[in-house]
């Protein structure tokens, strides 16, 4: 085997954070409270996934791509309260979910961040520490979080990624695996037993075949879900399957878990009611429903929280688009929560409310929020949610 084949081998390895894990990793979670982050990176357009249809500035401000308000269209928005609908996409979805108490939306949320970039308001995002003081880029708050609700790291968690994202990465060891080809093998079995020997007289020995077992394990635990799709018993592709694959593992194995999913940086021709937009709201929606469902009688101990890196520009851009904007709207879902509302800090949504005149404002301050959310969920107190996330006041929205 010549030396760049074996690296090549290496390179598709599971990361060095799954290569690290130990056996309690495959155990089932210490906790019945499970959560899921899904990061919409791109930006997504909250202004048309949450319709502020009581702004008359919204319909000035989108004469091509506004929702029209409820009850005026077939494709019109979907109500939800006097002042807020939901796109029509979502109405088999994440609507009755809604209407049943299982799904809250938070307006005006998201970082004090300015830079509207992308990669550097993400990775502000994913660390979870103060902007204005030194951060530690190797330390990511969900990370942080494990360590906490695991002693020293210890609980169940997993990363459905093809890389560790910055949010999971840290002093607890944290795997990380993509559901979208879990049964094709990247290293054969020739190539694993050289990998196996040459590591065989190392201190990552161990480490080593527990990266393999863990690999192995997940590939056996989808295999039979894998074959039914192969026979066309599971007709949808993307997000949808891939959600039904991560709801088997969380449901039986993990209590923390991160997704990404990409895509939604919509400067040209997003559409509105139809369109680009509305086809991965849809898209989203039904995978999120998936997950629902295949989480079975775990669903009333999960919460489920979408967030994206920031919202887009309020009024539409000359290619009947929006470009990157500040605030944004976040998703929480779950069978425990009391839902059925629009929760947090909001205003009435004119022109001159506008952030720099031009996006939504930031009033729920995104650690701030999660940091509530957790307490809730785990029960954690003040030193522990600071531990996550430093020097933040915790803020309880009353959704768990």
């Amino acid at each position: 085997m010549k030396r760049r084949d074996l690296l090549k081998a290496l390179a598709m390895l599971p990361s060095a954070s799954m290569l690290g894990l130990s056996s309690h990793v495959l155990a089932a979670p210490s906790t019945q409270n499970r959560l899921l982050l899904v990061f919409l990176r791109g930006g997504y357009d909250a202004s048309n996934l949450l319709i502020p249809t009581s702004s008359n500035f919204y319909y000035e401000a989108r004469p091509n791509i506004a929702i029209a308000r409820p009850g005026s269209s077939p494709n019109a928005a979907l109500e939800l309260n006097a002042d807020w609908g939901l796109h029509p996409a979502l109405r088999e979805t994440i609507y009755p979910m809604f209407q049943q108490g299982e799904a809250a939306f938070i307006p005006f949320a998201g970082i004090d961040d300015l830079s509207r970039s992308h990669f550097e308001t993400q990775d502000s995002i994913e660390l979870g520490q103060p902007l204005n003081a030194s951060r530690d880029f190797h330390s990511g708050f969900l990370n942080r979080l494990a360590k906490v609700l695991g002693n020293n790291g210890k609980v169940a968690a997993m990363s459905f990624t093809d890389q560790l994202p910055i949010a999971m990465q840290g002093s607890a060891h944290i795997a990380n695996t993509a559901m979208r080809n879990v049964s094709k093998a990247n290293v054969d079995q020739r190539q694993r037993d050289l990998i196996l020997k040459m590591y065989g007289d190392t201190s990552l020995s161990q480490t080593v075949k527990d990266g393999f077992a863990t690999r192995d394990e997940v590939a056996r635990e989808m295999q039979e879900e894998m074959n039914s799709a192969n026979r066309n018993a599971i007709s949808t592709k993307g997000f949808e399957l891939e959600a039904q694959r991560i709801a088997r593992l969380m449901r039986d194995k993990y209590a923390l878990g991160f997704i990404d999913v990409g895509g939604w940086d919509t400067h040209v021709n997003q559409g509105g009611a139809s369109g680009t937009l509305a086809v991965k709201f849809e898209e989203l929606g039904r995978g999120l429903a998936a997950y629902r469902t295949e989480m079975g009688d775990t669903w009333r101990d999960t919460t489920v929280v979408v967030i994206s890196e920031f919202g887009r520009t309020f009024r539409e851009n000359g290619k009947l688009g929006t470009d990157h904007g500040h605030g944004s709207v976040y998703w929480v879902l779950g069978g425990g929560i009391k839902g059925g509302r629009v929760a947090g800090e909001q205003i009435a949504l004119e022109q001159n409310k506008l952030f720099q005149n031009r996006d939504y404002p930031v009033l729920n301050e995104y650690r701030a929020v999660l940091g509530g959310l957790f307490s809730s969920i785990y029960g954690l107190n003040a030193g522990q949610i600071d531990q996550v996330f430093s020097g933040i006041k915790p803020r309880d929205l009353a959704l768990i």
